[in-house]
């Protein structure tokens, strides 16, 4: 089977092996002449990101990089990047890497223009008609991790550097024109972090599955989601070189993202905050909560997720999905517990108090209290 496709749901996907090449014709597609390619300072000096460069250069079109972006991105990364793209003339940003450089490229393209706060975009009720959607600078991105999702979604999450609280800046144009996925992008990747995006991947396609929310084509893409992730995250953790199951990685993360329309739940809503405070890799924080959220939500949840099992040939129902959890949490190294991540008992209230405004509270099947979420990070600690 050919893993090469043309795709324009959610929007238009160039995706394969070696298209990393029509960077060219994707900048020409959406109208871009001079980009500028926001990438984290990890991926600044690789390879893959220097070819990238010399493939726009020898497109005449230039080799414009900014890179100043954290693992965890702020609104201080935003306004560097800003400056930047406006100081160097760019008309459109290539927000290339995972999903710390793609959530700040995007905002980067979204804020250029803008002449009112990030803030006051963040993704409450309608705020985000508040934006001049004219002057959004067009967005190509390029995915090198297999997890976030970010490439296919309308939306960033940024830190607030100073209340350590991750906000959701939300707008239909964030989403980008074209998006490359290129497997090959994503060989170098070292094997925590293909677990922890990974299992990223996972942690989507699971809330947006357990979602009470009513969006059938989203609960359809987040089964066959986590069965991608079921088949070839382990062939992709063992070997980075297998190229099919880099692709098919690439996939579950594009369908992760673009099923949690559907909502997330619990698991996002702990984990935002926990990287906010501790700077904890996202997908790794997700994997560590899914367990005790699982269980927490068995109640509503064990009979769509004991069909699912069989769909994903796992025998035992929910008891046994469950346990399918815990066994690919410990093939890849994933700690048991929070606090082996850095978090602490004294930290739960803080924690508490960012994850019950969390817009992911919205989508977890049963309601999220102070007081059960308060239970959740104990039993999770």
């Amino acid at each position: 089977m050919s893993l090469v496709g043309n795709w324009s749901y959610p929007t238009a996907i160039k995706f394969g092996a070696g298209r990393i090449k029509e960077l060219p014709e994707a900048c020409a597609a959406a109208g871009i002449k001079k980009p500028l390619l926001v990438t984290d300072k990890g991926l600044a000096d690789l390879p893959i990101t220097s070819a990238t460069l010399d493939i726009l250069e020898a497109a005449g079109l230039g080799r414009g990089i900014f890179s100043e972006v954290d693992p965890n991105p702020n609104e201080k990364n935003l306004e560097a990047g800003v400056t930047a793209y406006n100081a160097g003339g760019h008309d459109g940003v290539i927000a290339f890497g995972g999903g710390s450089g793609l959530d700040l490229g995007k905002m980067v393209a979204f804020m250029a223009g803008q002449t009112r706060p990030l803030w006051d975009f963040e993704d409450v009720g309608d705020w985000w008609t508040r934006a001049d959607a004219d002057v959004i600078a067009p967005i190509i991105a390029v995915p090198t991790t297999a997890g976030t999702g970010s490439e296919v979604g309308r939306a960033s999450v940024i830190t607030d550097s100073v209340t350590h609280a991750k906000k959701i800046i939300f707008h239909p144009k964030v989403l980008p024109a074209v998006v490359i996925c290129d497997p090959e992008l994503t060989v170098g990747m070292p094997k925590f972090i293909t677990a922890g995006t990974g299992l990223d991947a996972f942690a989507h396609c699971v809330e947006a599955f357990s979602s009470p929310h009513y969006h059938p084509m989203s609960q359809g893409i987040a089964l066959e989601g986590m069965r991608l992730v079921k088949d070839y995250l382990p062939r992709a953790y063992a070997d980075g070189t297998d190229i099919e199951a880099r692709a098919q990685m690439m996939s579950a993360a594009a369908m992760g993202a673009t099923g949690f329309q559907k909502g997330l739940g619990a698991i996002h809503a702990m984990s935002h905050p926990i990287g906010a405070h501790f700077n904890t890799h996202h997908g790794t924080t997700n994997a560590v909560c899914m367990p005790e959220v699982l269980k927490f939500n068995s109640s509503v949840i064990a009979d769509r997720f004991g069909k699912a099992a069989a769909y994903l040939g796992i025998d035992g129902g929910f008891d046994g999905f469950c346990a399918y959890v815990d066994q690919l949490n410990d093939s890849m190294a994933i700690p048991h517990k929070l606090s082996e991540l850095g978090v602490t008992e004294a930290s739960i209230p803080e924690l508490v108090k960012g994850a019950i405004i969390d817009p992911s509270c919205g989508g977890n099947p049963i309601e999220l209290t102070t007081e059960n979420l308060t239970g959740l990070f104990k039993a999770a600690l």
